[in-house]
């Protein structure tokens, strides 16, 4: 029997990937999201507080970086360091929690790594300036910092590596883990730089901004993966 036209213009469109930030004008993690997701195959949709898109329209999804996450969603300590934005908090939360229920493929990156941890029920270091002894806390993002990947993780298996080098533009970091979850990479400290998890699905959190390093092709790789396992969820 044919195949309706509809369909079969949906199996070879491009995956929509939908890529959450604040409501700023000027939004480098968007920009720097958006090209990646193209250079991997997929077309970006930005997701805002005040600029949301219906979920059934997309194949799969990025939660960016940004501000810090309120101590108050998982009962933290508040170091009196940080920026909050409590809409945006509210608003990713609720991307997060249905793109679980519908089974997108999901990717955050940093603050969304976090977040996608507080949304299953674990914790965070509000700042992690004393708990660090062999790395520095100067931001930087230039791959300076040193990445250890768990053996047979799906990060490990994405990228070929055991080991690579990382940007780090962040203070907050995953402490206890949420339900589900398991830690597939660490830095030089022993802090939670990769959260995913295992079994059916596709779910990675990356501390670091995989984005603002695209000429590094282990990089590209996460992108092009998430992609990927979108454009395989709608066929």
């Amino acid at each position: 029997m044919p195949q309706p036209a509809r369909t079969i213009r949906n199996r070879h469109r491009r995956p929509v990937i939908g890529i959450t930030g604040p409501d700023k004008r000027v939004a480098w993690g968007w920009w720097f999201g958006a090209m990646a997701v193209r250079m991997a195959g997929g077309t970006p949709v930005r997701l805002t507080p005040g600029r949301s898109a219906r979920m059934g329209r997309l194949d799969g999804v990025i939660i960016g970086g940004g501000d810090d996450i309120d101590p108050k969603l998982y009962a933290g300590d508040d170091p009196g360091t940080g920026h909050y934005d409590p809409a945006r908090d509210r608003f990713e939360m609720a991307v997060i929690e249905a793109a679980l229920r519908e089974g997108l493929p999901m990717l955050g990156i940093c603050r969304g790594a976090q977040l996608i941890n507080v949304v299953h029920g674990g914790d965070l270091i509000g700042d992690l300036r004393p708990v660090r002894k062999h790395t520095g806390n100067r931001r930087l993002i230039l791959p300076r910092k040193t990445l250890h990947i768990q053996r047979g993780s799906r990060l490990a298996k994405l990228t070929g590596r055991q080991q690579t080098r990382i940007n780090s533009l962040h203070h907050q970091a995953v402490r206890r883990l949420g339900r589900g979850l398991k830690v597939s990479g660490r830095d030089l400290d022993g802090i939670v730089q990769a959260i995913e998890r295992p079994g059916r699905g596709f779910l990675l959190g990356t501390q670091w901004h995989p984005e603002y390093i695209p000429q590094r092709g282990v990089q590209r790789r996460l992108f092009q993966a998430l992609v990927r396992e979108a454009a395989r969820r709608r066929v």
